[in-house]
């Protein structure tokens, strides 16, 4: 009898199922960041996703420019279509209709997702979908696109829950800057830089909320961006504070120098892996009933949360032990 897979037996599925996109998202304004970031991206094999920003990205009076040139970048034809996404103006601006028709009607051959910031609940998201839906009719694209949705402000709070379950939603980020910014005084400057975006109790309630929202219905919290973009190990920071102690996925980056530094941070440890490659293998041999290791009990629950971190490990390059990559890759 051929050993169990553990995407079949741990997940109810078959096969290896789909990968996970990358922990890092990193933003592009301008066209000449645009072109680095993609380039950066090809260099490094897909390893993060690139986000054209056609909202803060765009100077006021040149948004309709902004959108032609920064869509026609994102439909150049490259040798692999890595995954991009796209920051729209928000659905009342009036250039979201523009962004949006734009952008779809360039066809990007990997747009993966449109970022909706500044979104005040869900029938204003049921708004956005509707308006990316009939563009993409236009357009003849023949598909439905996933959404990003930014959380800015205190009201939208409320409504995670419900803009977490729409199907559309992939990820839900946070845009500290913003939501400090319409508390109107009441959070500090310094809650927009660590430890203060960590530790204040605004801003830590709303990242929990998010954080317990998206993995409520299975969907990717992504972290803000660390605003010291110099620093060479303070998005490394922040960003193992936004995973191990409030449960985000992923994180943007506004800096090239940021992306490596998150890449690291979200990746398991070399121990993590051996000690999940060791137990699968063992789980695997005893057709996935419960065993002991190191002294310690396992059984498929544990065995889930281990399966997850190997395919994390996978997909972020890391070194896997010969024998479970044989065994499960």
């Amino acid at each position: 009898m051929a050993a169990l897979h553990p995407e079949s037996v741990l997940l109810h599925g078959s096969g290896q199922g789909s990968p996970s996109p990358p922990p890092c998202e990193h933003y592009a304004g301008d066209a000449k960041k645009l072109h680095k970031a993609l380039a950066l991206q090809d260099q490094m094999g897909g390893a993060f996703d690139v986000t054209a920003d056609l909202e803060d990205g765009a100077a006021s009076g040149q948004e309709m420019a902004t959108a032609r040139q920064l869509a026609g970048i994102l439909a150049e034809h490259r040798p692999t279509a890595w995954r991009v996404g796209c920051r729209v103006h928000p659905v009342d601006h009036p250039c979201f209709g523009s962004d949006v028709d734009t952008l779809l009607s360039a066809r990007p051959a990997g747009l993966a997702y449109i970022t909706i910031p500044k979104v005040s609940g869900l029938a204003q998201l049921e708004r956005a979908i509707a308006a990316i839906d009939a563009a993409a009719e236009r357009n003849g694209l023949g598909r439905t696109i996933p959404v990003q949705i930014l959380t800015e402000d205190e009201g939208v709070i409320f409504e995670l829950e419900k803009i977490a379950a729409h199907p559309r939603v992939q990820f839900i980020a946070f845009g500290q800057m913003d939501f400090t910014s319409s508390h109107r005084g009441a959070i500090p400057a310094t809650a927009m830089k660590s430890p203060g975006q960590f530790d204040h109790p605004l801003m830590r309630r709303a990242k929990l909320e998010i954080s317990a929202a998206c993995h409520a219905h299975s969907k990717i919290p992504t972290h803000n961006p660390t605003t010291d973009y110099g620093s060479a190990t303070q998005a490394h920071q922040d960003a193992l504070r936004a995973r191990n102690e409030f449960g985000f996925l992923r994180m943007w980056s506004i800096h090239p120098n940021q992306i490596p530094q998150i890449l690291a941070a979200f990746a398991p440890t070399d121990s993590e892996v051996e000690d999940a490659s060791r137990i699968l293998l063992a789980a695997q041999a005893a057709d996935w009933g419960p065993i002991a290791d190191q002294g310690l009990l396992h059984d498929r629950a544990s065995y889930r949360y281990f399966w997850d971190l190997l395919k994390r490990a996978q997909s972020s390059g890391g070194v896997i032990p010969e024998a479970a990559r044989r065994a499960f890759f």
